[in-house]
């Protein structure tokens, strides 16, 4: 493991732990027919999924046969859902590595005569310490380690160490299906002192992760996911490392003065939800923006969203007309459902229902092919508009940056003001626009994707992702980031 500080272990008494330890797993679990629910998945990827096709056109028919023969075999000598929902993921990724998804959907609980609970969410190892036992352990803690309380919302989560595991279970939790107690993640020392993980998701599906680090003493980051701790809380950081644990660890857009000549401007996700908070910093700060030399639009991690929560950044990036390659869309009676529920939501205005309604007449009329909903394949968009400052734009980016956030760097990055600092995209974007449906058992939630890019095979993003002009490279730390990005645009 990296640390930004000394890593120190701290052997606490193992009888004492061993005896607040108690592990809980019921033997029964929630039984599905994984072969018929493997024909479902299948039957409707092939026929719904907008990058089906390319991606049996490059790979070829026969070891796309041959993907299916091995799976067909596996789901045979499955049972259980969650197992299940696994081999039925693994079986997806021959496509892609995102934009895509299967999920155990939440289930009211059944009992059975003997009044047992089931359900994955109900048949999960539990480590049962409480609060004020796990406050007791780690109480005299001085140097960072796992062990402690951490914040991931909307989970509290308690960390305790049993022989070479560090366990993460849920102290408390808000919104969620996961109980009190349920173990979240195992961090696992490995004999050449590094570590690797497994994170549980929502939907209890397992996430694993070889990188795990220190940011200072009260960040813990376990791959993508990251953790700040609640206790202890006598363990301090540097000035600079608080400043980036709250780049870090916001939920939301912020924008914050670091010098004179420069702003940082903080996007951990262009979820639509974000898009008003987006809008109103700009606005409320326009003046304070377009006084400085230098912005920095720190998207570091931000995996996507909605284009239209970055709109109102355009205008202080723009120099020249922006060209943007649209997509096309799979047309079956299935894809085409979602055009309706736009129609539908009450949330949508006018203007656009009107909108889903001719796409909607234009997809019926060519089932089985693909749409384009706009007039040309390139849209040219050009504005009256033109600031002086910010002079210098940087956008920093890493390997989580993925779907939206690409679009983004891709409109951006046409920009002469415009360089990206940090490491190569996630690579996320040209088979996008995703859609949900149930399995017929209602077991299942099956994530596919409706739209191809006409960007590819000339300018394919997935699977490549988008470097940086200026590379970061390992011997800088996150934390500096932000720091090494304001040196280079204050260069002459």
């Amino acid at each position: 493991m990296k640390s930004l500080t000394k890593f120190s272990k701290m052997n606490f008494k193992k009888i004492f732990l061993f005896t607040l330890f108690s592990v809980s797993i019921n033997i029964a679990a929630q039984k599905c027919n994984c072969k018929e629910e493997f024909h479902w998945l299948k039957e409707t990827f092939e026929t719904n999924d907008a990058g089906f096709k390319y991606v049996i056109d490059k790979k070829g028919e026969t070891v796309y046969q041959n993907h299916n023969k091995l799976f067909a075999d596996k789901v045979k000598k499955v049972t259980e859902l969650n197992e299940c929902r696994n081999v039925l993921f693994d079986w997806m990724l021959f496509f892609r590595p995102s934009h895509l998804s299967i999920a155990v959907n939440s289930k009211p609980i059944n009992k059975t005569e003997t009044g047992n609970k089931t359900g994955t969410e109900n048949n999960w190892e539990k480590i049962e310490v409480t609060e004020t036992e796990l406050k007791e352990i780690t109480s005299k803690i001085k140097h960072p380690t796992f062990e402690g309380i951490w914040l991931s919302p909307p989970y509290t989560i308690g960390v305790v160490k049993r022989e070479n595991q560090y366990i993460g279970f849920v102290l408390d939790v808000k919104n969620s299906k996961w109980k009190q107690y349920q173990v979240k993640f195992k961090i696992t020392e490995k004999p050449d002192k590094t570590y690797d993980a497994v994170y549980y998701m929502g939907d209890y599906s397992a996430q694993r992760f070889n990188n795990v680090e220190f940011i200072g003493n009260n960040i813990l980051k376990i791959g993508f996911i990251a953790l700040k701790r609640s206790f202890p809380d006598n363990l301090s950081d540097s000035q600079e490392i608080k400043d980036y644990i709250e780049l870090y660890t916001t939920q939301k857009p912020f924008l914050k003065e670091i010098s004179k000549q420069t702003l940082v401007l903080r996007i951990p996700s262009f979820d639509y939800s974000n898009k008003k908070i987006i809008d109103s910093l700009l606005t409320a700060n326009h003046n304070l923006i377009t006084s400085k030399d230098n912005l920095i639009i720190d998207v570091r991690n931000n995996g996507g969203g909605s284009d239209a929560a970055f709109q109102k950044i355009i205008p202080y990036l723009y120099t020249n007309p922006i060209r943007n390659v649209g997509v096309e869309y799979l047309s079956t009676v299935q894809n085409n459902k979602r055009m309706l529920e736009f129609m539908s939501n009450p949330d949508w205005s006018a203007e656009d229902k009107e909108w889903a309604k001719k796409g909607f007449e234009k997809l019926n009329a060519n089932i089985g092919k693909f749409v384009n909903l706009n007039e040309q394949l390139v849209t040219e968009t050009k504005l009256d508009v033109f600031y002086k400052n910010p002079k210098n734009i940087a956008i920093i980016i890493n390997e989580n940056n993925a779907s939206t956030t690409e679009q983004f760097l891709l409109v951006a990055k046409q920009s002469k003001k415009v360089k990206l600092f940090g490491r190569t995209t996630e690579g996320v974007l040209d088979i996008s626009n995703m859609y949900f449906v149930d399995s017929p058992s209602k077991n299942f939630k099956l994530g596919y994707s409706l739209t191809k890019s006409f960007r590819i095979p000339d300018m394919q993003i997935d699977g490549k992702g988008i470097q940086p002009d200026f590379y970061i490279d390992r011997n800088i730390p996150d934390y500096q980031w932000t720091n090494f990005t304001e040196e280079r645009l204050n260069v002459n």
